[in-house]
């Protein structure tokens, strides 16, 4: 695996900026949260950061003032989140510098594009900034890859790997729920959604064998398949892939 790339998430709304960190972080990035513009800039004077991504919504420093601060002390890339805030203010944050903005609620692989769009743009420019052209610039984690547990998902190939490269089988069943949990991380999916979701042919069948095709998923990716932590039952709601394997 390449070295990963560091990103803030800067978000006064925890649930927020948790959900956006856990799916980063489920793509291979290294991911900081912050609840506000100090903590941001002691996580800044902690260790380089590759980008920031700011709610521009927050109570106590809005987030445009930590634009003008962050641009004036650095030339980390800006990504804005917006909500509420107005076609002005968002010319004003790429005024002042930010490099892009998504609407809030964001969805997780419009904001994973623009933030892989803005890293490519912003490689050029550290590469000049280096004094030494020995140490190769870190690669942007392949967003191709989905940690799942003990292995990785390789979604270009269809495979499962674990850390050392040894491929495990995999069934297309198989592949195609492990697909449809890595863009809904932490969410919960009832059968008939798994269902939709998978483009299931015979959605009858599908549905009886689904536990049963878990079942083998949690072999193969758990630390302890007797103790699911990954993909969780939810009694009476379905199944929720948690990507750090924590309990909600």
């Amino acid at each position: 695996m390449s070295q990963s790339q560091h990103i803030i998430i800067v978000d006064d709304e925890a649930p927020a900026r948790e959900m956006v960190g856990d799916y980063l972080k489920m793509h291979g990035f290294t991911v900081t949260l912050c609840d506000g513009g100090k903590s941001l800039r002691s996580a800044i004077e902690t260790g380089p950061a590759d980008l920031v991504v700011l709610d521009l919504n927050m109570p106590e420093e809005d987030g445009l003032s930590i634009i003008r601060d962050l641009k004036g002390r650095t030339n980390i890339p800006v990504i804005m989140l917006t909500a509420t805030a107005s076609p002005i203010d968002r010319v004003v944050g790429l005024e002042l510098g930010a490099d892009d903005y998504v609407a809030k609620p964001c969805e997780l692989r419009e904001l994973m594009a623009r933030i892989r769009s803005v890293l490519r743009r912003s490689a050029p420019a550290k590469a000049a900034v280096a004094a030494a052209p020995e140490p190769a610039p870190a690669k942007a984690p392949d967003p191709q890859l989905v940690r799942f547990g003990t292995k990785w998902l390789d979604l270009d190939a269809q495979a499962l790997r674990d850390d050392e490269g040894n491929e495990h089988p995999l069934t297309a069943s198989e592949f195609g729920l492990l697909k449809v949990f890595a863009a809904n991380p932490k969410r919960v999916l009832s059968r008939e959604r798994l269902l939709e979701l998978a483009n299931a042919r015979d959605a009858e069948a599908f549905d009886r064998a689904v536990d049963l095709r878990i079942m083998r998923i949690r072999r193969k990716i758990e630390p302890d398949p007797t103790k699911p932590a990954v993909i969780r039952t939810i009694r009476g709601g379905g199944y929720l892939f948690s990507p750090s394997g924590e309990k909600a």
